[in-house]
């Protein structure tokens, strides 16, 4: 027998959709945009619309018009952006290499840009500046030490700024300092710049005393003993006993070379040379002091 419907029956309701868990999806934070930083500490990062080249001073070219380059050079030197300011630093070495006289009027204002431009914290600009230093030396050499010009102070602070470069940690920054350095001492007259150096032998920073000691020894090793003699031998002797007490070993090998040189000097023409030594060392310096300078020189 067949079943039939009840009218009255509740009606089925359908089965209600089941809510599926939520899944929070992690909101990506906007990354803020990478600045370029020029740190010792960390490798440099490229910039995306600039790349310099360090041009070696043998590959650089003569300008094409050098009297309508010369009128801007200053303004261009004191650009706001770097890569131009870096370009025109590639024009002063062209000037220096190619158009000397055309830099002469103005080159008390270049060596202070120079300078000043050794301080950026932008690599690249302090390389090429300091290359632009190498062949300023190599053109002009004792003219920056000429006191009746305005270069001779202007020198003041590009030489401070070379040691303080070659005292660093950037290894590529400081073998291009101590290239500069080396370029100056070959490029002038030892007396005046021996002159100049002395007072940083003294320096507070102990990295700058030895990079001056080394720059100073070269000088003194191109001098004769007249030239010792104008300086003042007293004072030199006493330079080098100073530094072989230093507390790094560049500054104290920087004194046993200076006083083999005036050992040399000294007594070329000496029969007895250890005595005439001895008797030198004794003469300038305090008992103590005159015991280790005489160590140095051999019998």
């Amino acid at each position: 027998m067949a079943l039939r419907p009840i009218d009255n029956a509740l009606p089925t309701t359908p089965d209600r959709p089941k809510k599926l868990p939520k899944i929070s999806t992690p909101t990506q934070k906007q990354q803020p945009p990478r600045t370029l930083v020029n740190d010792e500490n960390h490798a440099p990062v490229p910039s995306a619309d600039a790349t310099i080249d360090y041009i070696s001073s043998d590959n650089l070219k003569p300008i094409s018009d050098p009297e309508a380059k010369i009128q801007s050079l200053i303004e261009d030197l004191d650009s706001k952006n770097w890569v131009k300011v870096c370009e025109s630093l590639n024009d002063v070495r062209r000037f220096a290499l190619f158009h000397s006289s055309l830099l002469i009027p103005i080159l008390g204002k270049i060596v202070l840009v120079v300078a000043k431009t050794m301080k950026n914290p932008r690599s690249a600009l302090c390389k090429t500046s300091i290359m632009a230093a190498s062949d300023i030396f190599n053109a002009f050499g004792d003219k920056l030490l000429d006191p009746s010009t305005s270069e001779e102070e202007a020198f003041d602070g590009l030489l401070l700024q070379l040691l303080l470069k070659a005292s660093q940690d950037k290894k590529f920054v400081c073998e291009e300092a101590d290239r500069a350095l080396g370029l100056m001492v070959g490029s002038m007259t030892p007396l005046p710049l021996l002159q100049k150096l002395r007072a940083y032998v003294s320096h507070k920073n102990l990295r700058v005393r030895a990079k001056a000691a080394v720059s100073l020894t070269n000088c003194v090793s191109k001098m004769g003993l007249e030239e010792m003699e104008e300086f003042g031998l007293g004072e030199l002797i006493e330079v080098a006993a100073d530094l072989l007490n230093d507390r790094l070993p560049d500054a104290r090998d920087a004194a046993r070379s200076i006083a083999t040189s005036m050992y040399e000097a000294l007594t070329k023409d000496e029969e007895q040379k250890m005595e005439v030594w001895q008797n030198f060392c004794q003469s300038k310096l305090p008992p103590i002091h005159a015991i280790s300078v005489l160590k140095i020189v051999k019998p």
